[in-house]
């Protein structure tokens, strides 16, 4: 009934901008990966950050919960409404409010996605590097510390907001950080907001850092005989200080699917996709380097290749692996998940999660961001055969497991939501109640996201 309440009071607040149409409930109660369907009660598309604040207070005096979306792409649940309540979609927020070339930033509303952004600062001569994969929209990505293929030379979400405007629990509206490149002056509420997952306010604006665009770019593929041989060449050229910006491996199950889904001609062997950026000479000499260490560990010629359409057909093809992969199992879902180790341990990690895949029956290709430790496990599912996704989920138990074993994490980039709780007792031990306590002194009455991310939410 409280639920309810609010919910008259946001229409009248919102008018057609609080939706309770099924096709818009259905829309937002998805995922991206296996969980089931768990629509809300009402989609808000608030327009600026007043309403937000507004449809907090409301929310607060209801105790209605309230969830945020972006481009509804995460893979950990983190955007349904377990309990009911409002979604926040912040479509209708998404300006780039200020463009500071001198400082290399940019202030930008949370619905703005990552393409439209870099496409606004194509003319600056500037780009915001950090790319998952998928268009996400940028408050989405900074709420679940996202990183992607550059992560490796320009860092994740983490590295690059600089400050936050977010709307709390409560309806206050607080300015979190600066446009100082560094700061003594008490808490760091940016970094504990950045990963937070909606479980600690709505973001409203976004100050980012930018990164020149570079003066040249190349980009090539190479495969190896062995899984092993692969990894060990990402380790030795990240010894060697070897610049790379992107440096993704795909195993050969991956190989496969992309050469069915794209056309590509790939060897059905593990391969490693790298990008350097630099100057014409720099970027040249880098690729001659990176070949001799493959050479050296019996990968095949490394082709590469500074002509941006040939650039871009790799890079569309990589990002275009999930479906490819999906495309592989006809009528398959997928649950996606991620796990993040030292380097050195990487090679160790990903041939026993081969193995576990293997011996289990179920198609599971492995890819990922190699640089930086961390790989993704694609695993493929029948919806008639229920065995097949608590196999799927036995293996990705496995996964987290062996990460933390290894002295990594349970999620290198997709964040816990609902899917990874079961892992962060193992990971952060009396940490996390550390993190409940926050949530608690910040939200209280447990309304924003809940039962996400932290003890008893």
């Amino acid at each position: 009934m409280a639920n309810e309440q609010a919910l008259e009071t946001l229409s009248q607040l919102l008018g057609e901008r609080l939706s309770r149409s099924k096709p818009d409930l259905d829309q937002h109660g998805r995922s991206e990966t296996h969980f089931p369907p768990m629509p809300p009660e009402a989609v808000a598309y608030p327009e600026n950050t007043a309403q937000v604040a507004e449809i907090m207070r409301i929310c607060a005096q209801a105790r209605c919960p309230v969830i945020g979306w972006g481009a509804g792409t995460s893979l950990e649940g983190h955007g349904l409404a377990l309990r009911g309540g409002v979604v926040v979609d912040f479509r209708d927020l998404n300006k780039v409010l200020s463009i500071r070339s001198a400082d290399m930033d940019v202030t930008v509303q949370p619905g703005v996605t990552r393409e439209a952004l870099n496409e606004e600062l194509r003319a600056t001569g500037l780009m915001f590097p950090v790319d998952p994969g998928a268009n996400a929209s940028i408050g989405g990505m900074a709420m679940t510390r996202a990183s992607g293929t550059t992560a490796v030379r320009y860092g994740t979400m983490r590295d690059n907001v600089m400050g936050m405007q977010v709307v709390l629990a409560d309806g206050r509206v607080i300015e979190t950080g600066s446009r100082a490149r560094k700061s003594s002056a008490g808490y760091d509420l940016t970094a504990l907001m950045v990963g937070s997952e909606g479980t600690l306010g709505l973001v409203t604006e976004l100050t980012l850092r930018l990164h020149g665009i570079p003066e040249a770019t190349s980009a090539g593929i190479c495969s190896f005989p062995s899984m092993g041989a692969a990894v060990d060449t990402v380790i030795e050229t990240i010894q060697m200080g070897i610049p790379m910006a992107r440096i993704e491996f795909v195993d050969a199950a991956s190989a496969r699917a992309f050469n069915d889904y794209s056309g590509s001609s790939m060897n059905e062997a593990p391969h490693l996709m790298v990008e350097f950026h630099g100057s014409p000479d720099g970027v040249a000499e880098d690729a001659v380097r990176f070949g001799d260490i493959v050479a050296d560990h019996g990968g095949s010629e490394f082709q590469w290749s500074a002509r941006e359409e040939e650039r871009r057909a790799l890079w569309a093809m990589r990002h275009n692996g999930y479906y490819a992969i999906l495309a592989a199992r006809k009528g398959a879902r997928a649950l996606v998940t991620d796990i993040c180790v030292p380097i050195s341990k990487l090679a160790q990690a990903v041939e026993e999660t081969q193995a576990d895949i293997e011996a289990s029956g179920i198609p599971g290709p492995i890819l990922g961001h190699v640089g930086d430790g961390n790989f993704h496990a694609i695993l493929l599912v029948d919806p008639e055969q229920p065995a097949d996704l608590e196999t799927a989920k036995a293996l990705s138990h496995r996964m987290a497991e062996r990460a933390i074993a290894l002295g990594g994490t349970c999620t290198g980039e997709h964040g816990v939501g609902m899917g990874k709780l079961a892992y962060m007792r193992a990971e952060h031990g009396d940490g996390w109640d550390v993190m409940g306590a926050v949530k608690r002194a910040l939200d209280p009455d447990n309304i924003l996201n809940p039962g996400k991310l932290v003890p008893g939410n």
